[in-house]
């Protein structure tokens, strides 16, 4: 193997070092926001609130959007990635109030 092979090789396993540490980090991540939805969710049940709220969405989308740009992550995406947890959150509080 070429030196540059092994120096490749090596970048590889960092690289894909990081990217598990990440995913490990959006795992625990997403789990800690759904503990809190899941409250809101009950707090909404218990007070006869609507399970959806589409002025907070559409605040949240747009924050979103701007923290995407400013990480220069794509916003399309970013707001693709929060509209489908926001409609797993729904989900979760329309169960709750059934």
């Amino acid at each position: 193997m070429t030196d540059a092979v092994t120096r490749a090789a090596a970048l590889l396993k960092e690289h894909r070092e990081s990217i598990d540490r990440l995913d490990a980090i959006l795992v625990y991540t997403l789990a800690e926001r759904f503990k809190h939805t899941q409250a809101v969710g009950v707090l909404k049940a218990q007070h006869d609130l609507p399970p959806s709220d589409p002025a907070r969405e559409g605040k949240q989308i747009a924050r979103l959007e701007t923290l995407a740009e400013e990480a220069d992550l794509d916003p399309e995406f970013a707001k693709k990635f929060l509209n489908f947890i926001i409609q797993e959150v729904i989900k979760h509080h329309e169960q709750k109030q059934s």
